[in-house]
């Protein structure tokens, strides 16, 4: 349960802003809701599966406490890029396809390395499980961008988008922290090092805010008139 809670939670945060919570919304504007929820299931599962699966595995390859060392780094990393945030790309033009096989093959493209692709393996690697940390990533994709849709569908422009990524950057961030206090050895927190990385963190995430992308509103639906308007193509 530990290891299916975590890894919801940290999806949740790491699709705050990210690239396929934006995807969720654009498609929204294009697409029924419904529709576009089914392919981001599909995508979902077949792109953490092979995430978790490459996770479970690294063990045999690697030491743990350098995994796991590895995996703070990572929860910070994810901190600061939820921070500069995430452009759509053409993911969210291709049509040739049905609604659904549109949704489904763009965000599980989009997913390919992305940082919550990422966090799923080093959660794998952390719990060294596969079922409870696939579902949970799983589920807190579907509930991230569950949210994306909902924003995107109801309120429109009325996104606190901005807020969201700088409470989930921090919290990423302080995962990150801790994750080094507890598995990096003691002797190795010197003043001055502990000094250079807070300045050097800092310092990314000035870069990280100065260097933003636009608001996901900005990116996906142009006016709230699109509500109205049906869906372009049928399954």
């Amino acid at each position: 349960m530990t290891a299916f809670l975590a890894s919801l939670a940290f999806v949740v945060l790491a699709e705050m802003g990210d690239k396929t919570q934006l995807l969720a919304m654009a498609f929204a504007c294009r697409f029924r809701w419904q529709t576009v929820m089914w392919g981001v299931l599909v995508a979902t599962i077949l792109n953490h599966l092979f995430a978790v699966l490459v996770g479970n595995y690294l063990t045999a390859l690697i030491p743990l406490s350098t995994i796991q060392i590895g995996a703070a780094l990572s929860f910070i990393l994810f901190g600061v890029w939820t921070i500069r945030g995430d452009e759509l790309g053409d993911e969210a033009k291709k049509d040739k396809f049905s609604p659904f096989w549109t949704v489904a093959i763009a965000f599980f493209i989009a997913e390919m390395g992305d940082k919550t692709q990422l966090a799923t393996i080093a959660l794998a690697a952390k719990y060294q499980t596969i079922l409870p940390v696939w579902l949970g990533t799983t589920a807190g994709m579907m509930i991230a961008d569950g949210i994306g849709i909902v924003f995107g569908i109801v309120l429109g422009h009325k996104i606190p988008e901005r807020t969201m990524k700088w409470v989930a950057a921090l919290l990423f961030i302080g995962f990150g922290i801790a994750g080094l206090y507890e598995n990096v050895p003691a002797d190795f927190w010197t003043l001055p090092i502990v000094l250079v990385g807070t300045v050097a963190l800092l310092g990314c995430m000035w870069l990280a805010a100065r260097n933003a992308t636009p608001s996901a509103a900005e990116q996906t639906c142009p006016v709230d008139a699109s509500l109205t308007q049906p869906e372009k193509h049928k399954n």
